[in-house]
């Protein structure tokens, strides 16, 4: 628990390694996760280190696994999670993991090569079947149309033999992309001027593209022609446009058995095709199986040496130093991992841990586990905590989902969100290791503990509230009853209860009574009430964060702010606003409707805001008939007294620190000189580390501390009103979320309980689904969103802003853990 109420405690470190042991050494820091390194080497270009040439290798086999993690994603070979975490392989394994990737990435390449180039064949033969098909179907056509045998005669080949006469017709067959079709008929007919016949065939499948895998779909073409100049310029066009060309013999005998002849080739290439497959598959499972580990042990192989870069060698280059910063509490476990390391290697000299002073300020660490984490981070968004300060992390698991719950109290509503979070946490061991990429998700999943205490607080609230999806439960029996018989209570819209003849002595048992659900003045009384709670809430949230400052203070040894900053702070608080709420609570207790003393009856109790507003302008307002103008004796002599005191403090608070700190000063200034008189060197005082608690102001001028304090005052005196104000979001939001639950209710819900047939259950049941629909978008993640940045606003600014500085830096581990998990999300 130390470690929640703050930081824990630091130590510059200073390690002292032999070369040898080195890897192994940083290898067992690193599955221990408990130091945090610093870069001696600051001044050293990145590509002049001692271990940029093993950097460069991890590189090399980074990109090995890369390529053969797209070839397992690309056949869709599913890769086995690890079981059991791969430790960084020592110095001998890298070399045979380095080989064996060598290897394996090789073998792959040999094999998509191979597959490529039978895929392509493959192609290739394949659109020669369909063009000789189709060309097939094209001179058939031309036959039923009535070509004579001397029309066929002048057909001559693709190979551009010579014609014998000036009427000879020659062709070109082959295949062109179907979306280039309509440019390819353009660009043929522009070029012979109309002389060119072409006759066209969609395929009816698509192909495949031997080097993507892609589906892409192909027609197929033949070009009808006279003169081999026509045809040169016909073979142009078809290379600018991509499409293959292929043999195509005029006789349809020739044409049949060269189709015989392609088919039986596609299926002995088809049969290669199958085996290299099923080797390719077998491949890639095998190597899927390694895959996981091999990715850990090469990023923690790198990891390892760029941590090593940060290391300086001594002049004797027989000893590498390092400078790490490391809790007190793992200085332990640092010192077993040191000595694991150089037992791993077999090193006969040990390597040792040196703690050495230092003025810098350290990292801020703060242990957590899985339930204080996301309150950590809630904390920690604002700004982290300078060094030692006192934690609010350990009080907001409290303070943020009541305040919240103040809100968004709805039995209902908070069930619905107490559900969710429940499931999130009793499931977290599985939802964790799926891995998600969904942001939002992550967010909700990440503050599962919050979502949970953020429902169980609204439910105990919707109970005060007595509130359940807008309406009152009647479970302890109400404290009214009513006096009148039935046939007033049918004859009548409305009637009034007066409390001394249908209010029983015993208030409900917890909670607002349920019979104020029917009452016409409903939104007036809980406006009353939740206006003041807000208030309440709020004054006393704003005194505990000020009297957390006094923690600061001592722990930091500036006891001299306790009395010159604390006590004027709080005490301007309570005389003001603590005082407030106290008129509140006697307003409740005093001016009952069954006092029967008449100073103290119905109707004649003050405004507290207009008595407020009085007693901070020193006036007075004239009480109606026989009313007072106060609640007690002496009040108005009291309220003066505490303005009075109110405004002395603030004096204090903008004068007593800086001109303690002057007075100090010219002690310190005085005391030296009269060392230097007396020459008494023992009597010097030591120079200390700064702390990080605050502002230290030793060194700066006396204009620079006053011009701070002064900021530093105003400030707070004008927060003290506007902070008090600003709780009254409490009331608000309340106030809207019970009113849109209630419009809900009556405009969507209600619709379908008018009707008592069976049109009635119809309705109903589409209205549930508007209803619930809109409950669980609207009421229970928009509102809900809504009060928990409300929530958040106020702990950041009106809480912590009385006693937090967050002027530290994180505490970043060394930790395969951190890296690991970093480097899955990007």
């Amino acid at each position: 628990m130390g470690a929640m109420f703050r930081s824990e405690e630091m130590a510059l470190c200073q390690l002292f390694i032999q070369p040898e042991a080195a890897y192994t050494s940083v290898s067992e820091l690193g599955e221990a996760g408990t130091v945090q390194f610093r870069d001696l080497n600051a001044e050293v270009n990145a590509f002049q280190r001692k271990f940029v040439n093993e950097v460069r290798r991890c590189d090399e086999m980074e990109r090995k696994l890369r390529y053969i993690e797209a070839e397992v994603h690309k056949d869709k070979v599913p890769v086995p999670p690890v079981k059991d975490m791969p430790r960084a392989p020592n110095p001998r394994e890298i070399i045979d993991l380095e080989a064996h990737l060598e290897k394996t990435e090789n073998e792959i390449l040999e094999l998509s090569h191979n597959a490529i180039n039978l895929k392509q064949n493959y192609l290739e033969l394949t659109e020669l079947r369909h063009v000789l098909e189709k060309t097939e179907a094209f001179f058939a056509a031309q036959e039923e149309i009535g070509m004579d045998s001397l029309t066929k005669s002048l057909i001559a080949d693709e190979t551009g033999q010579q014609a014998a006469t000036r009427g000879r017709l020659g062709f070109v067959a082959g295949v062109v992309q179907r979306e280039r079709v309509p440019a390819f008929e353009r660009m043929l007919w522009r070029i012979s001027r109309g002389n060119v016949f072409l006759r066209r065939a969609e395929l009816d499948k698509p192909l495949e593209d031997p080097n993507t895998g892609n589906e892409i779909y192909k027609t197929v073409f033949v070009a009808f022609f006279q003169g081999e100049q026509l045809k040169s310029r016909i073979k142009k066009v078809c290379s600018g446009f991509h499409a293959s060309l292929y043999p195509c013999p005029p006789s349809n005998t020739e044409r049949q058995d060269m189709v015989k002849g392609v088919r039986t080739r596609l299926e002995d290439l088809n049969m290669v095709l199958n085996q290299t497959r099923d080797h390719r598959q077998r491949v890639l499972v095998s190597v899927a199986k390694e895959l996981a580990s091999w990715s850990i042990m090469v990023r923690k192989m790198k990891a390892i040496y760029h941590t090593l870069n940060l290391f300086n060698m001594d002049v004797t280059k027989k000893c590498l130093i390092g400078e790490c910063w490391v809790p007190t509490a793992d200085l332990p476990n640092v010192q077993k991992a040191l000595a694991d390391g150089s037992n791993a290697c077999g090193s006969s000299i040990p390597s040792f841990l040196n703690c050495i002073e230092t003025d810098e300020v350290p990292p801020t660490f703060n242990r957590t586990n899985r339930f204080t984490r996301g309150f950590q981070n809630l904390i920690d968004a604002y700004g982290v905590a300078s060094y030692r300060e006192c934690n609010p992390a350990l009080y907001t698991t409290i303070t943020f989902p009541f305040l919240f719950a103040v809100m968004f109290g709805d039995l209902g509503h908070g069930c619905i969100m107490a559900l969710f979070g429940a499931w999130m946490v009793i499931k977290e061991v599985s939802l964790s290791a799926k891995k998600s990429n969904n942001e939002i998700w992550n967010i909700f999943f990440a503050g599962r503990y919050i979502i949970l205490l953020m429902g169980c607080f609204s439910m105990y609230t919707g109970l005060v509230y007595n509130d359940i999806f807008s309406k009152s439960m009647n479970i302890f029996g109400s404290s009214w009853f009513v006096p009148y018989d039935d046939y007033t209570l049918e004859h009548s819209k409305a009637f009034s209860l007066d409390p001394k003849a249908s209010y029983i002595d015993t208030p409900y048992f917890i909670g607002i009574d349920p019979i104020w659900q029917t009452a016409e003045n409903k939104i007036i009384f809980l406006n009353s009430y939740k206006m003041k709670l807000s208030i309440i809430f709020g004054v006393l949230h704003m005194i505990f964060g000020v009297c957390m400052s006094v923690v600061n203070y001592n722990f930091f040894k500036r006891r001299y702010s306790i009395i010159l900053e604390f006590l004027p702070q709080v005490i301007f608080l309570c005389l003001l606003f603590l005082y407030m709420v106290f008129m509140m609570f006697f307003k409740w207790v005093a001016y009952s409707t069954l006092s029967e003393d008449p100073a103290y009856r119905q109707g004649c109790a003050p405004s507290v805001l207009i008595l407020f507003i009085n007693m901070m302008l020193f006036s007075s307002t004239e009480p109606e008939d026989d009313c007072k103008e106060f609640m007690f004796e002496g009040q108005g002599t009291i309220q003066r007294v505490f303005v009075l005191v109110a405004l002395c403090c603030i004096p204090v608070m903008l004068l007593g620190k800086p001109l303690y700190l002057l007075s100090a000063k010219k002690k310190h200034v005085k005391g030296i000189e009269l060392q230097e008189q007396t020459d008494i060197s023992e009597v010097q005082p030591k120079p200390q580390a700064k702390s990080s608690g605050g502002h230290d102001h030793d060194d700066e001028p006396f204009s620079e501390i006053m011009i701070h304090q002064g900021i530093h005052t105003i400030e707070y005196v004008l927060s003290t009103i506007s902070h008090t104000a600003s709780y009254l979001r409490l009331w608000a939001l309340s106030l809207a979320h019970a009113e849109l639950s209630e419009v809900l209710w009556n405009m969507v819900l209600t619709f379908g309980l008018k009707d008592h047939n069976y049109i009635g259950a119809i309705k109903l049941y589409v209205a549930f689904f508007f209803w619930a629909f809109f409950t669980l978008a609207i009421l229970v993640m928009m509102e809900g969103l809504s009060a928990f940045l409300h929530t958040l606003r106020l702990h950041w600014v009106e809480f912590m802003s009385k006693f937090y500085a967050g002027l530290g830096y994180i505490f970043q581990p060394f930790c395969f853990k951190t890296i690991l998990e970093q480097e899955d999300e990007e």
